[in-house]
């Protein structure tokens, strides 16, 4: 019967350098730094699919546009009328002379009458005659004092206490005369006419227009002031 059991390696006595225990921390240190080679390999590796994204593009349908031609409607004129049928006239039927009396003489030598002819009414712009502003405007001889100390009051304004300033629209000629007063502004009680009568005395040096009096329109107030 065989002895089986572990027996002493007397080989491993005489060649210690064949001994893999002097070896095994070399060996583990090596194996460990393998293992986190390949582990630190295997950890930056992305093993994740990419996603590739596949951009669908749609095929746009072609329009064609198709030019329609515009047809002209031809507008055909009616046809003309047929000509009235002939009648036939029997060979024994006899036409009549007609025959045309003028008993009208036409004298050439005398005027036709024709009617006269129709009056076209012109409308005629009535043209001022006077300036209203030029170079040298009117200026009234004496003042405006001068011409309210010729003012009297009249006696209906003093009773109904009527104060108030009158303006008189004239025409200064080329004299230096008033013309045509008139009041555009007044206040009644006789002081209208009393203001028209005043500046219907007045002079003034006429205005000037490049060099020779001309007429100009005039604007002057009256003043009407009871005093105590």
């Amino acid at each position: 019967m065989k002895d089986t059991r572990l027996k002493p390696n007397y080989e491993i006595k005489r060649r210690p350098e064949s001994n893999l225990r002097n070896y095994y921390t070399i060996l583990l240190e090596v194996g460990l730094i393998l293992a986190l080679l390949i582990l630190t390999v295997l950890v930056r590796i992305d093993l994740t699919a990419a996603d590739t994204e596949v951009i669908a593009v749609e095929e746009q349908e072609a329009v064609e546009m198709e030019e329609i031609i515009q047809t002209e409607q031809i507008e055909t004129p009616p046809p003309p009328p047929r000509p009235p049928s002939p009648v036939a006239v029997p060979d024994d039927y006899i036409i009549d002379d007609v025959d045309i009396m003028i008993d009208a003489e036409m004298d050439f030598g005398s005027t036709l009458d024709m009617p006269p002819p129709p009056q076209q009414e012109e409308e005629e712009e009535e043209e001022n005659d006077f300036f209203v502003l030029v170079e040298q405007m009117p200026e009234l001889i004496g003042g405006l004092q001068e011409l309210q100390s010729q003012v009297r009051y009249p006696e209906r304004a003093l009773r109904a206490n009527i104060e108030g300033r009158v303006i008189v629209q004239f025409i200064v000629n080329e004299r230096g005369e008033v013309e045509n007063p008139q009041v555009i502004r007044g206040i009644g009680g006789g002081c209208d006419e009393e203001a028209i009568r005043v500046v219907s005395q007045a002079k003034f040096k006429p205005g000037m227009q490049r060099g020779r009096p001309v007429r100009v329109q005039y604007n002057l107030p009256v003043i009407f002031r009871i005093r105590n």
